[in-house]
């Protein structure tokens, strides 16, 4: 599909207690593997491989054949333990107590992690703690990776990831950390400015057009623009939005242009190129998560969008306009189901039109109005706007063009304007 990395969830030793099951289920059965940010074993911690994916050295093959494929891979960074982890012995002080003296497991009310333990980072012991912490991303890096999602880091203190992060890039200044925190903007911004290199961010509940212009406008034309970097995800392990389970097939595809050409940097889950979208009743969760459980797919089922989501990256890599980050401009359209918006070089040699149609259930058509003075042509004069999506070429006059959009042809246009 062109992508350029391959993240992977945690991929060290899973716990055996309190082990959760198929949608999020306490009863274990034989043969069922655990979550596997419930980490540690009797194999291992963080610095080790789950027995049952391989060894160090298959993982080392691995990193050989993923990067003469041209990719990377990113490992999650999950500051989780299990009740089977070596830290629990080794280190108890590491750990939140209750008043009984029994270690505390995991909350996010309404939710219980009974098979994680949360680590105190601002126990008595702290100072080692954080470095044991910066030593677990300096393993993986002396073993090539490069990038690590950093799973929930607004729940430890920014002091601790301004000293892991300054210290990992003393010695590996090219490391790029993926803060995966959705929760309040100042602490976003904290992280961001703490040394994050990326964030997750809300575009996976911004639906319609105002939202999508007043949030990509405060992330591009703003201060934000010096210090944070979204990294936009569709969905995620632990959210599959309501847009996507209402509309379906032709949600998946508009939700992944606007990813992929509103940011410099978009990714997807596994599962988002064969659209799936059954989730637990009145919830944003996947039904039957393979956070839960084993999953087999059949990768080219019918109904899939890969030659979409890989037709999206070749455009993405061939036109600079859309390598560039704070150049995203928003155009009128009449039709407030119609997005319409641009990038483009500074000299003008590239420039790329987006128009999507934000409704998947129906046709839409909007006049839209092209910023012609911003690219140097007249207002009388004839160019060409070229479907970099389907390979459909217009004559364009003016500024204010017709746009038709049927979501069960094409839900958008990525133009590239040629004079």
């Amino acid at each position: 599909m062109g992508f350029d990395v391959i993240y992977f969830p945690p991929l060290h030793p899973i716990g055996h207690t309190n082990s959760k099951v198929r949608n999020n289920s306490v009863t274990c059965e034989p043969g069922d593997p655990g979550v596997p940010w419930a980490i540690g074993s009797e194999a291992g911690g963080h610095k080790a491989v789950e027995p049952s994916l391989g060894t160090l050295a298959d993982f080392d093959w691995l990193q050989k054949e993923v990067r003469k494929r041209g990719m990377e891979i990113a490992l999650d960074f999950a500051i989780n333990c299990s009740p089977d982890h070596p830290y629990v012995k080794e280190h108890p002080e590491w750990f939140y107590k209750r008043p009984d003296g029994t270690i505390k497991y995991a909350e996010n009310p309404p939710k219980k992690y009974e098979d994680i333990y949360p680590l105190n980072f601002r126990c008595e012991n702290w100072r080692e703690l954080w470095a044991e912490m910066k030593s677990i991303v300096l393993f993986w890096a002396e073993r090539g990776v490069r990038i690590f999602r950093v799973d929930n880091p607004h729940t430890k203190p920014v002091a601790f990831w301004e000293y892991l992060i300054t210290g990992v890039r003393e010695k590996y200044p090219d490391t790029i950390f993926l803060s995966e925190a959705f929760t309040r903007p100042k602490m976003m911004k904290a992280l961001g400015k703490a040394g994050f290199n990326q964030s997750y961010t809300y575009f996976t509940w911004r639906n319609s057009k105002r939202e999508l212009i007043e949030y990509f406008t405060e992330l591009t034309q703003t201060q934000m623009s010096e210090y944070f970097r979204p990294n936009l995800w569709p969905n995620t392990p632990d959210i599959l939005p309501f847009v996507l389970q209402e509309g379906g097939r032709l949600a998946f595809m508009i939700r992944v242009v606007l990813a992929a050409t509103l940011s410099t940097l978009y990714g997807i889950y596994s599962g988002y190129e064969l659209c799936e979208n059954k989730a637990l009743p009145g919830r944003e969760e996947y039904l039957d998560s393979e956070k839960y459980q084993f999953k087999e797919r059949d990768w080219n089922a019918p109904g899939n969008i890969k030659d979409w989501i890989a037709r999206i990256n070749k455009i993405r890599k061939e036109n600079r306009a859309l390598q560039m980050y704070t150049n995203l401009r928003f155009y009128h359209a009449e039709s407030d189901a119609i997005l319409f918006y641009g990038k483009m070089t500074p000299a003008r040699d590239n420039i790329i039109l987006v128009v999507v149609n934000l409704d998947p259930f129906r046709k839409q058509h909007s006049f839209v109005y092209v910023p012609i003075d911003e690219f140097g042509q007249m207002e009388n004069e004839e160019y060409q706007v070229h479907d970099l999506l389907n390979d459909a070429r217009y004559t364009w006059r003016g500024r204010q063009n017709y746009v038709e959009l049927d979501p069960e042809i094409q839900p958008a246009h990525i133009f590239l304007v040629r004079r």
